[in-house]
This record gives structure tokens, sequence and C-alpha cells, in this order.
């Protein structure tokens, strides 16, 4: 590494922080530091690192500074965010984009202001072992693509395959970019905080639909977070709604009948079942949601 900036901690075991100047520069710090590195941008879910009983790397490459992975992008066809867009940074940009409050919501009242100011959308999606991340959900239901760069090439790849592979990817790939399409289409985020601390939720549904003038459903993505220990797609609720009415109640009936395919996670929190009981009426939320938006 021949520019940037190596902060080394006072303590031999907190390693060391190489602040990339560019995007080649950070992708040829983690290419030569393999396992030992990882990005580091919000840091978020690196500081808790501790508490999760888990060890820091020994090298870390902080990504912050790069203008174009702190960039959002947005022309007719689609939206391009950075990897380093903050929470706080994305749900502003996006506020006037009717078709996009499913993830104006998610980024929005994520966790709390503290971490919306910090957290990037690029960790949310890294980051194999937070299944509460709210953004995912989000993204998953607008059909999201994301870019991974490493320091010889670019591979964009769906979400949805993304979420497959990300726990296993090689040392020195990096999520860079995040590529949504813009379509015409109603958008609603439910999600039901903890009882005991609003900051992370219980369960989430993320709605994308398309009706036609009597309601009827064209098009529909459904995804859910938060219960299993990856955010996916309801494939089979999809299915059951497509021509039906857009009619809350009828959609939570069908999602009641359809839920027992989910296994939810435990946790000290909130038992699996709970987790899974909830979400017809989250269902019943995004949908009237989506139809008052």
């Amino acid at each position: 590494m021949t520019s940037g900036l190596v902060v080394r901690a006072e303590h031999s075991d907190a390693g060391s922080i190489y602040v990339a100047p560019t995007l080649p520069a950070a992708l040829d710090a983690l290419h030569d530091f393999g396992s030992a590195g990882a990005p580091l941008a919000g840091g978020t879910w690196i500081m808790r690192s501790p508490i999760r009983h888990e060890p820091l790397k020994p090298h870390y490459v902080a990504i912050g500074k790069i203008p174009e992975l702190s960039a959002i992008r947005i022309d007719a066809a689609a939206v391009e965010i950075g990897a380093a867009v903050t929470h706080a940074a994305l749900a502003a940009a996006l506020t006037d984009l009717p078709e996009f409050s499913v993830l104006v919501t998610a980024a929005g009242r994520s966790a709390n202001p503290a971490i919306r100011n910090m957290a990037t959308i690029g960790g949310n999606l890294a980051a194999s072992d937070f299944a509460a991340a709210d953004c995912v959900p989000a993204l998953l239901c607008l059909d999201a693509a994301v870019e991974v760069a490493s320091r010889n090439n670019s591979e964009r790849m769906s979400l949805v395959d993304f979420l497959k592979v990300r726990s296993t990817l090689s040392p020195g790939r990096l999520v860079t970019r995040i590529i949504v399409p813009r379509t015409e289409r109603k958008t609603a985020h439910a999600r039901l905080p903890l009882r005991k601390s609003g900051d992370y939720p219980v369960a989430i549904v993320s709605l994308s639909v398309n009706v036609d003038a009597a309601s009827r459903v064209q098009a529909i993505r459904i995804a859910v977070g938060s219960v299993e220990p990856a955010a996916r797609r309801w494939g089979r609720l999809e299915a059951a709604l497509l021509g039906g009415a857009l009619d809350p109640p009828r959609v939570a009936d069908i999602a009641a009948g359809l839920a027992e395919e989910f296994i939810g996670r435990d946790s000290i929190e909130v038992p699996a079942w709970y987790r899974v009981s909830v979400l017809p009426s989250l269902v019943r939320r995004a949908v009237a949601a989506a139809l008052d938006g």
C-alpha cells in the first residue's frame, strides 16, 4: 500500500486501520490482507464483535472516504446506491420517490437515530449473521442487484443470489453498489419492534405490488426479514395473491394459512413461534399501507 493512512491502535490485539483514498486502493489492501482483513464503513456491526464473542480482524480497510461508495445516483431507469451510504442519507435521498417508500421506511426507521447516521447499506447486506436488518427485505421486494468487486474484476448479481453466497465470498471482495430498478409500484414496509427495545424488529414484511383499476394484483413481491436467520421472498404467498383482490383482511387470511413454512429463529428476546405468529398481521399492515400510499 503506497497511499492512504494507516492508524495502528495502542493495543496490539486491536490491529490497524488503513484509510483507503480510492476504491482501487481499498481493493488492493483487502487483497493483500486476505483473511486477516475486512472492510470498515460505519462500524456498527464490527464494534459489537466483542459482545458476540467474535475476535476482531488484525486489519481493517476504511472505505468511508471513497466518493463513489458514498454516492446515490438517481435516473429514469434505476437508483444506484454506493455501499458506504448511510441509512439516514438513503432515506433522505429517496423520500420524494413514492415507489421507494418501502426502502425509505426501512432505512429511516431502522435501529435508532445514532445508528442510522453511521450504519451503511453495504454493511447491512454483508453482515450475514445479522438477521434483523431492515433494508435487506426492502431491497429484496424491490428486485435489487448487488455489485461485488475485487482487485481484478467486478460482478453483478441479484440480491437473492448474493444472500446465498455472502458468507462464503473469498477474502478481498467488497460490496460496492446496490442497483434498484425503477418502475411504477406501490410499496410498504411493516415491522414489529421488540417490546423492551425498539431498535430491532421481531419480524419484518416488505411489499412491492402492481394492481389494476379494480385493485387486482398484477405483480407482487413480498419479503420477510428477522423471522429466520436470513431474509427471503415469500414465494408461495406471492403466487397465491396473483390475480386476486388486494384486500388487507383477505391477504392476511391467506398469509395465516401459509405461515407454517417459516421456521422462526429463537433468541433471548423472542421465542421462534412468536416471530412466525405475527406475520399475518404484518402482511395486513403492509398491504394497507401500500394501498394508502
